[in-house]
């Protein structure tokens, strides 16, 4: 674990539905020693009343790692909370940025920006209830409303003054309108403009305010170069499809941080390449050993494999690595830990990185 210095700036990759799972956040801390990871959006009511241990374990090797919340009942919240800092969470995060129409269903997501003083009673309630960071991650407005219009300003700032004022030590801007009627949550990724510009005016207003509470830059960041071109404008930045799809770049987070966001390049070389492949064989036969016994027909390598499809992003031969690293003929038989070592090392035999020579029985269909 990598002790937080409170003044160093917060990358972080984002909670998503589906993805970041505690395999895939143990993958990423491969990369980042110092990046904060987040899990999934989680029902409080699958905390309280299901499997809280298949919702909230995690391998300790994660930390800093956050529990993202998703509920609108101040009790429901606290109590989860609470489960969450005993489970050992270092931080609480409250959703009010996810415009699923599902997720409105349960009054909770996007939608709660609309509701500026119960928000502030959930973070409240939960400040309450533990004695770590609770944060909320939220969006600039909600549907037609135009950030450069006066009132519509002010409903931003406003939700996001009552949330300081409850407690909430940092907030993460999606720095787009959430649309509650007719996108997907794919096209809210994706239509609704970006505006740094009216997310920097407000890191600056709240902080007139609440000095102390950190803004963070979420939304549309696909590169490191991206990162720091921004890097003065706000406390930190949350990256989610492109920490996904292409996470070796978190390679140059620590070095970004350290440096002030002045390094922001990584090499991917033949040695980084074997050091994360042993990590990842590692965390594999752990997970092996954790399940154990009669569960280790339960074991399922692709549970893991398909978090790390990216890493060999623009590398030669990447497409046949990641045909692999997808077979399930290949994957389903893999049930100790010389097979799991086998299987990554015969995956990446062919990565140019290793050899210059081409394999003739692999024909340039499979080069990137």
């Amino acid at each position: 674990m990598v002790n937080v210095n409170i003044n160093d700036k917060i990358l972080a990759v984002a909670p998503m539905m589906d993805l970041t799972d505690r395999h895939c956040r143990s993958f990423h801390r491969l990369l980042s020693k110092k990046a904060k990871l987040y899990s999934e959006m989680i029902n409080t009511g699958a905390i309280l009343y299901g499997d809280a241990h298949r919702h909230l374990d995690f391998d300790r090797d994660e930390h800093y790692v956050i529990l993202q919340l998703g509920g609108s009942e101040p009790s429901d919240l606290a109590k989860a909370a609470k489960r969450g800092q005993e489970w050992g969470y270092d931080q609480i995060d409250l959703n009010c940025g996810c415009p699923s129409e599902r997720v409105q269903k349960g009054s909770f997501g996007a939608c709660l920006m609309a509701e500026p003083d119960l928000v502030a009673d959930c973070v409240k309630a939960m400040k309450d209830a533990v004695s770590i960071p609770v944060s909320v991650k939220h969006r600039l407005g909600l549907n037609e409303m135009n950030p450069d219009h006066p009132v519509d300003y002010q409903f931003a700032l406003d939700f996001m003054c009552a949330v300081a004022q409850a407690g909430a030590s940092q907030v993460t801007i999606h720095a787009r309108n959430a649309v509650l009627k007719g996108l997907s949550p794919k096209e809210n990724r994706m239509i609704p403009l970006l505006r740094y510009d009216i997310a920097k005016r407000l890191r600056t207003d709240l902080q007139k305010h609440f000095p102390q509470v950190k803004v963070l830059l979420n939304g549309g960041l696909e590169t490191n170069q991206m990162i720091q071109q921004h890097w003065n404008d706000f406390d930190g930045f949350m990256i989610g499809r492109a920490a996904y799809h292409t996470p070796a770049m978190l390679l140059a987070w620590d070095r970004m941080i350290d440096s002030q966001g002045q390094e922001n390049g990584y090499f991917l070389n033949d040695q980084t390449w074997l050091e994360i492949q042993e990590g990842i064989i590692r965390y594999s036969q752990s997970w092996l050993h954790q399940l154990g016994g009669d569960q280790t027909e339960r074991f399922y390598l692709a549970g893991i494999t398909r978090h790390v499809l990216g890493l060999a992003h623009g590398l030669g031969g990447s497409r046949l690595w990641r045909q692999q690293l997808s077979d399930h003929r290949l994957i389903a038989p893999v049930k100790t830990d010389l097979q799991i070592e086998q299987f990554f090392t015969q995956a990446s035999r062919h990565l140019r990185i290793f050899s210059d020579e081409r394999d003739e029985s692999f024909t340039s269909q499979y080069d990137d």
